[in-house]
């Protein structure tokens, strides 16, 4: 996979992989109830954070096809990681989430990561040495569960 900083040209297909896995955390599979929530995924949002300084945002391409992108807002959240339903369960989460964290890191984070995981995707995360650092969130339409995680792999605070 080559991944590489994510460019305002690369919003409509950003939002659209987004959008093909949000049936995972919308508390409606036609996302009924949650459109704020899809809004700030439509292009036109993500086209605002990729160009917003305190957002790094990076897209995994394979042959030429977006199969996922990951966005660190600051450098300690991870604001986005998703992976196109075509390429998962090949590793390219980890791919994704270990250049965001290196990139974290470069820029200077050495505290904690936090994450607002899917509920579907909370195993990945443990994974990857998050933990799970209060209960399952309901709100706006859709479900997540916050997770922490320290870059020496030890307990967040």
């Amino acid at each position: 996979m080559e991944i590489r900083s994510a460019t305002p040209h690369d919003a409509e297909r950003i939002s659209s992989l987004i959008r093909s896995v949000s049936r995972f955390f919308t508390l409606d599979p036609h996302g009924l109830g949650a459109e704020g929530f899809l809004a700030r995924i439509g292009p036109e949002a993500v086209r605002g954070y990729i160009s917003a300084p305190d957002f790094r945002y990076a897209a995994g391409f394979i042959d030429g096809e977006l199969a996922g992108v990951v966005a660190m807002r600051g450098t300690t959240h991870l604001y986005h990681l998703f992976v196109a339903p075509a390429f998962q369960g090949r590793g390219l989460s980890r791919l994704l989430w270990e250049h965001a964290k290196a990139d974290a890191m470069a820029a200077g984070n050495r505290e904690a990561f936090t994450v607002n995981s899917t509920p579907y995707a909370v195993p990945v995360y443990e994974r990857f040495g998050f933990r799970v650092t209060g209960a399952r969130v309901e709100r706006d339409g859709i479900a997540f569960v916050p997770m922490a995680l320290r870059p020496g792999g030890g307990q967040p605070a």
